[in-house]
């Protein structure tokens, strides 16, 4: 049988089935020239990244060789799925799907369906609270900023040497939602166990088409299936983690109808986020320097003060609480005499706000809590902005 090229346009005469798109739906230079390239060395050459993509994934520990796949394995060949690898590594299609995807080239839809696949298996293993060991290194918002998430692992440590806990809000304000979601997803599949991946309010088909993520899957591959794929899977995400029994980790923040995590394990999670509820609650609420409970500005959720914070912290034994959901300029903010913290991953916010990130590392001692706060991508970096720009809406 013979392996086909699946990264190909007009000047490529290998007719594969899947066509390049690039951002805002020109190939671009850079594109051209890969492309040009794969198209001379072959069906069996794997497509080359830029030398700067190759350059920041190995900052940040991913194992590249030269052509873009992981060293000494094969190049990549319709996502990494070369026989002689299948043989020899039963990962390497996802292998070769994360080294492609770090390496700056957009999957193909059948890419992410495989991907979503492989995901949707690890995550329907998991309960609505995933019991957390550490080290870990808890990340927040990122929503569709790929290249600071590339900048996050340079400063974090790539898995699975670092154990990661992603808080949600992977996709939708930034330009590379698809880039974004499908590298944490594929991530999740390979290594489960080292990877938990937490619900946000954005993992919603509502909110999803609103806020870029569904025009961005048609812009960049003239469909919505992509679209579909990742939404479906975002019903299996877990609601919340909790590290070691003493770190509670949420989206969003507290609900009045939950008193016990005992009560979350019992919530049905699998569906799409409602408008009012205990589930829409841990996804939506805010601390708020208020006593009890407020009605949010957002219209779900509710803002909850340092009283209930602190009841919830003892009856649950628990000793902080880690939550993303709110931009704060520094990275992060503790509250409530550092009973709970907002950790923000996503800098310079919808590339306007001028905000650094941050990540939390929790060691093997997790009252020791250290922060690591870094800038945004260089603007070569990034991707063009949409043509249309999303609404406003709480930052």
């Amino acid at each position: 049988f013979t392996l086909r090229c699946r990264l190909t346009c007009t000047l490529c005469p290998a007719g594969s089935p899947m066509a390049v798109r690039a951002r805002g739906g020109r190939v671009t230079a850079q594109r051209a020239a890969l492309i040009r390239v794969f198209a001379r060395q072959g069906p069996d050459h794997a497509p080359r990244a830029s030398s700067r993509s190759v350059r920041r994934a190995r900052a940040a520990g991913w194992r590249l060789s030269a052509s873009g796949g992981e060293a000494g394995a094969s190049p990549i060949v319709r996502g990494g799925e070369r026989m002689a690898d299948l043989l020899d590594n039963p990962h390497a299609v996802l292998d070769g799907q994360i080294a492609q995807l770090l390496s700056g080239v957009l999957v193909s839809e059948a890419e992410v369906r495989k991907i979503c696949t492989a995901a949707k298996e690890a995550l329907t293993a998991e309960q609505n609270v995933v019991a957390v060991k550490a080290p870990v290194t808890i990340v927040g918002d990122i929503h569709g900023q790929f290249a600071d998430l590339v900048e996050m692992f340079a400063i974090g440590g790539a898995a699975p040497s670092t154990n990661y806990l992603f808080l949600g809000d992977y996709v939708d304000r930034g330009y590379d939602s698809v880039e974004t979601v499908c590298t944490v997803m594929a991530l999740k599949a390979r290594w489960p166990s080292r990877v938990t991946l937490l619900r946000g309010n954005h993992e919603s088909r509502q909110i999803t088409q609103v806020y870029g993520f569904y025009d961005e899957c048609l812009r960049k591959y003239g469909s919505v299936n992509v679209w579909r794929y990742c939404t479906d899977i975002f019903d299996y995400l877990s609601l919340s983690a909790l590290v070691d029994n003493e770190v509670f980790c949420v989206h969003g923040g507290l609900s009045p109808t939950i008193t016990t995590i005992d009560q979350i394990r019992a919530i049905d999670r699998k569906q799409e986020v409602p408008h009012e509820g205990a589930m829409c609650d841990l996804l939506w609420s805010d601390p708020e320097d208020v006593q009890g409970w407020g009605l949010s500005p957002r219209g779900a959720g509710y803002l909850f003060g340092d009283d209930v914070c602190k009841q919830f912290n003892e009856n649950n034994k628990i000793s902080v609480i880690a939550r993303a959901h709110q931009l704060v300029m520094e990275g992060y903010k503790w509250m409530f005499d550092e009973q709970l913290v907002t950790v923000w991953s996503a800098p310079n916010y919808c590339y306007r706000c001028g905000n650094v990130a941050a990540i939390l590392e929790l060691d093997e001692n997790v009252a020791d809590k250290r922060f690591k706060t870094f800038e945004a991508a260089p603007q070569e970096a990034r991707g063009v902005p949409a043509k249309k720009a999303a609404p406003d809406y709480f930052l």
